[in-house]
């Protein structure tokens, strides 16, 4: 039991190191970045009070424990921003070996039920892993709005980017979030 709970204790210390990671995006207030693990925290309540706009096949718990463990391999391969210059091969490639060293800290079973649900997420092909690729989509989107524009005004975001790395994984696993959203990026876009 003592080597057990070491290996899932020193897999909790190594998981602070998200707290540390600074993503591209701000917080509705713009006072600052947010870092992963707020970000982590974020989505996870987003899949919780949306969890109404998931289709009938979609297990919540499911889709909370895939945001929850979706950006632990930031601790080794950082934040690549949607809209940014970004070579995706070599990110993913990061990604992965980060998820290898990562969830091996834990016991066998608990680093093959995690990297297991790591990789649903990222391959985003199931109901619980399309839902929540669109949750982990949505949020930036909707703080960018509420923000004036957020790193939009950096990246030189157009709706067209936005529809498309957007967009399309929201509708797959959300619709009904897309319907609201989409008018709402229209008309931001169109006034500006």
């Amino acid at each position: 039991m003592t080597r057990r709970l070491e290996a899932q204790i020193g897999f909790l210390r190594e998981a602070d190191k998200l707290k540390s990671v600074l993503r591209a995006s701000r917080l509705i207030d713009n006072s600052r970045r947010e870092n992963s693990a707020e970000h982590s925290w974020h989505v996870m309540l987003y899949a919780l009070i949306l969890a109404d706009q998931a289709g009938p096949d979609v297990q919540i718990d499911r889709v909370l424990k895939m945001l929850l463990l979706h950006d632990l391999v930031e601790i080794d391969a950082g934040d690549a921003p949607i809209h940014g210059a970004v070579d995706h091969a070599a990110m993913a490639a990061k990604e992965i070996a980060a998820a290898d060293r990562l969830f091996a800290l834990l016991p066998d079973d608990q680093a093959a039920t995690f990297r297991a649900l790591w990789d649903e997420f990222e391959a985003a092909t199931s109901p619980d892993a399309m839902f929540a690729k669109s949750i982990d989509r949505i949020q930036t989107p909707v703080a960018n709005l509420v923000s004036g524009g957020g790193t939009w005004v950096d990246y030189a975001v157009t709706l067209e980017q936005l529809d498309t790395r957007v967009g399309v994984p929201i509708n797959r696993g959300a619709p009904g979030l897309w319907a609201w959203l989409r008018p709402q990026l229209a008309a931001f876009f169109g006034r500006n």
